[in-house]
C-alpha cells in the first residue's frame, strides 16, 4: 500500500518519535528529533534497549548516528511497527460503548443476526449512564448486585465495572505490523470489526515512554461464542497493527495529550462502503495510568518493556449487508486510525493466510544484529 505524508503527526518536524526501518541489511531503529534522522541501532540495536534508558531523548543526542532519511518519501513505505522486544498487552472494556457491545456479543453467541434486538434488549435494562461510575467504587458495587438480581450480570461488566483491568496479551514480540502492513481477518470469521486505540509504550521501570496509534483487530463471532476463545479472536496472523510511529513524551507531548485525544477510524471498501467516526480517549472509565500499575509492578515485570493497547472508543455498528447485522470487514477494506499527534495508521484487511506469514522472530532479529556486529540487548 502507498503511504503519503499525511500518516505523519501534524507537527512531526518538532517533535520525539522512535520508528523501525526495513533495510536490506535488517531492521533498523531510527529516532527523529524535530525533524532530523538518527540511526540508534549502532548503540542499543533494538528499540527495546533504548527505550529502557532513564531519557531516550536525551540518549538521542548523546548516542544517535546522524543519517539522511527521506521523510517524508520512499521511508513511509519502509515503516515497520515502531516497537520490536516488547511484550505486546491489551486492555479490553475499558470504554461504555465497547463494553455494552461485548455483551451483546455474549448474548448473541456470536450469531450477528441477533445483534439489532440483543442491543435494544441490553440498553433498556442496563442503560448507558454508566460512564459516570468508577470501577470498583461503592456505586458501581450497587449495580453489580442490582444486576446479579436480575440475572444479568456478564463477566464483560465485571472487568468494565469491576476493580480488576482485563489485560491480555495480543500477540507476540515482533508479531505487529506496522502502517501500509496488510491487517489479517481470519477468513472463517463473519462478523469481525477494527479496534482503534491509543497505545502505550512503558518501560520496564513501568514509565511511560510515549504514545502511538494501534489497531487490535477483533473476530466478534469467535469472542462471542465465548470469552475462552480470546486468543483466537485476538491472536491471529497479521492481526496488530502499531505504528506509524511512536511519539516519545517530552514537554511538549505528555500523558495528558494523550488523554484529551480524539481518533479518528475511516473505512474504505472496494464495494463503496464508507464508515467514518471519532472517539476520544478521555471517555475511557480507568485512567491510563491505573492501566499501567495493574500491567506492571512488583506483581508482573517485562524487562524488555511492554505496549499497552488502552481499549476502543469505538465499536462499528453501521449496517453494511443486511439491515440489522451491524458492520463486518470485507476484505480490501482500507483502515485508516488518525490522531493529530499520533499521526495516520493505514492498513488493508486481507485474510490472515493471505498476508504475509510472520517469519521474522526474535530469533532472527539477533542473528541480523550478529551480523551486523551490533548489540543484541
Amino acid at each position: 500500500m502507498r503511504l503519503d505524508a499525511g500518516i505523519l503527526p501534524e507537527d512531526w518536524e518538532r517533535s520525539a518519535f522512535a520508528a523501525r526501518l526495513d533495510t536490506p541489511e535488517g531492521p533498523c531503529a531510527v529516532a527523529l528529533l524535530d525533524g532530523k534522522a538518527f540511526d540508534m541501532t549502532p548503540a542499543f540495536g533494538t528499540v527495546s534497549r533504548w527505550l529502557n534508558e532513564a531519557d531516550p531523548i536525551r540518549a538521542v543526542r548523546a548516542r544517535g548516528e546522524p543519517m539522511a532519511l527521506d521523510l517524508p518519501g520512499e521511508a513511509l513505505g519502509r515503516l515497520l511497527a515502531p516497537v520490536d522486544l516488547q511484550a505486546v498487552k491489551a486492555c479490553g472494556v475499558t470504554y461504555v460503548r465497547s463494553m455494552l457491545e461485548r455483551v451483546i456479543e455474549e448474548r448473541c453467541r456470536g450469531d450477528a443476526s441477533r445483534a439489532d434486538s440483543v442491543r435494544a434488549e441490553v440498553r433498556g435494562i442496563i442503560g448507558e449512564d454508566l460512564a459516570a461510575v468508577q470501577p470498583g467504587g461503592a456505586k458501581a458495587m450497587r449495580l453489580k448486585a442490582a444486576l446479579v438480581e436480575k440475572g444479568w450480570w456478564s463477566q464483560y461488566l465485571e472487568v468494565g465495572i469491576g476493580p480488576d483491568a482485563e489485560i491480555f496479551t495480543k500477540c507476540q514480540p515482533m508479531a505487529a505490523v506496522g502502517a501500509g502492513a496488510e491487517v489479517g481477518i481470519h477468513p472463517a470469521s463473519a462478523w469481525n470489526n477494527p479496534e482503534p486505540e491509543a497505545v502505550l509504550a512503558v518501560g520496564a521501570d513501568g514509565r511511560v515512554k510515549g504514545a502511538m496509534l494501534g489497531n487490535d483487530v477483533n473476530l466478534r463471532d469467535v469472542e462471542g461464542r465465548s470469552a475462552l476463545l480470546l486468543g483466537r479472536a485476538k491472536d491471529n496472523n497479521a492481526a496488530c497493527a502499531l505504528g506509524p510511529m511512536l511519539r516519545l513524551f517530552d514537554a511538549g507531548f505528555t500523558l495528558d495529550d494523550v488523554r484529551r485525544a480524539v481518533i479518528t477510524l475511516t473505512i474504505e471498501g472496494e464495494d463503496g462502503f464508507r464508515l467514518e467516526e471519532s472517539g476520544e480517549v478521555g471517555a475511557i472509565s480507568r485512567d491510563p495510568e491505573e492501566l499501567v500499575a495493574q500491567l506492571i509492578g512488583p506483581h508482573h515485570q517485562y524487562p524488555d518493556g511492554a505496549v499497552l493497547f488502552l481499549g476502543t472508543p469505538f465499536s462499528p455498528s453501521k449496517d453494511r449487508g443486511a439491515p440489522g447485522q451491524g458492520f463486518t470487514h470485507k476484505p480490501g477494506d482500507v483502515v485508516r486510525i488518525a490522531s493529530p499527534r499520533l499521526g495516520a495508521l493505514v492498513n488493508k484487511v486481507m485474510p490472515t493466510d493471505r498476508c504475509p506469514s510472520w517469519s521474522f522472530g526474535t530469533g532472527a532479529l539477533f542473528e541480523s544484529l550478529a551480523r551486523r556486529g551490533l548489540p543484541r540487548a
